[in-house]
């Protein structure tokens, strides 16, 4: 696919996903936004990919907003296209409701500085791996802004609400070993393993996880991080055994384990979500 701010490479069911504007360290603007979107609408509708990797080109992750702009860089009073008299959607949580949503799971490969919303973009993804040069930072306060990219939701669910509100609060940029023990990445490594060791992960669950479990796990576990009783866990993972055991996948993950084989999962996520997916109602922005 042909995109400007962003590359995209499927590779033997891996999708490549590289924030490509290096001479600005990936910083971020609403076109690679909508880029993005477009990208993991892609990625939905292929059933040849099973894994996204997001990574940068350069020496960057994301070094958040591009500040072009300078001081007025976050004053929107001027902007066109306010919806009605509203605040204009943040560009970012537009990112990071689509991530959200994503059939697939997601594997970030931060290899360098994540800031601002070059740190909040990877918090819908399901697994995020550092390298040892990565530099993250949830800075909004020292720009007298506050969190955006509904990371206000996101990072307590991700590393509690301490910790999240200790970043947001003091906006420091740490370290990769902050990082790690404060939750926000599940490993760190050196420069030249990141990405070996994110396509180390991603092949395994592409190699072995039927795509539509797979989905529909990932949908299951974000969506009830927001349930008010396990009852609502128990509900869907029942409809959910149900449904997923009536189809040729079960039977084949049945009969590989007991053949000792590699199985052949032929259930396809474009095609054959249960009926009750989705189970939830999408709100609205108002």
């Amino acid at each position: 696919m042909n995109f400007e701010s962003i590359e995209y490479t499927v590779d033997d069911n891996i999708l490549t996903l590289r924030l490509n504007r290096p001479e600005r360290m990936n910083a971020f603007t609403t076109p690679m936004a909508h880029e993005l979107i477009a990208a993991i609408d892609a990625a939905d509708a292929d059933d040849n990919v099973r894994a996204i990797i997001v990574t940068g080109n350069g020496r960057a992750f994301c070094a958040g907003a591009d500040l072009g702009g300078g001081a007025s860089t976050f004053d929107y009073d001027g902007m066109e296209s306010k919806q009605r008299d509203e605040a204009p959607r943040d560009t970012g949580g537009l990112v990071t409701l689509r991530l959200y949503n994503c059939k697939k799971p997601l594997i970030a490969a931060i290899n360098g500085a994540a800031v601002g919303i070059g740190a909040t973009m990877t918090l819908p993804m399901d697994i995020r791996l550092a390298s040892e040069k990565a530099r993250f930072g949830f800075v909004f306060a020292r720009r007298g802004i506050v969190p955006e990219a509904a990371s206000s939701w996101f990072l307590p669910r991700v590393v509690g609400i301490s910790q999240a509100l200790e970043w947001c609060m003091r906006g420091h940029v740490f370290d990769a070993g902050e990082a790690l023990s404060g939750g926000l990445v599940k490993a760190v490594y050196a420069e030249d393993e990141l990405l070996p060791q994110a396509y180390t992960l991603a092949r395994e669950i592409a190699d072995n996880a039927a795509p539509v479990s797979v989905a529909l796990t990932r949908q299951m576990m974000w969506k009830m991080l927001g349930a008010d009783h396990p009852m609502e866990a128990h509900k869907l993972d029942s409809r959910g055994v149900f449904s997923r055991g009536k189809q040729a996948d079960a039977s084949e993950g049945v009969a590989s384990f007991l053949e000792k084989r590699p199985a052949e999962f032929s259930d396809r996520p474009s095609a054959d979500m249960p009926d009750f997916y989705p189970w939830w109602d999408e709100p609205e922005y108002r």
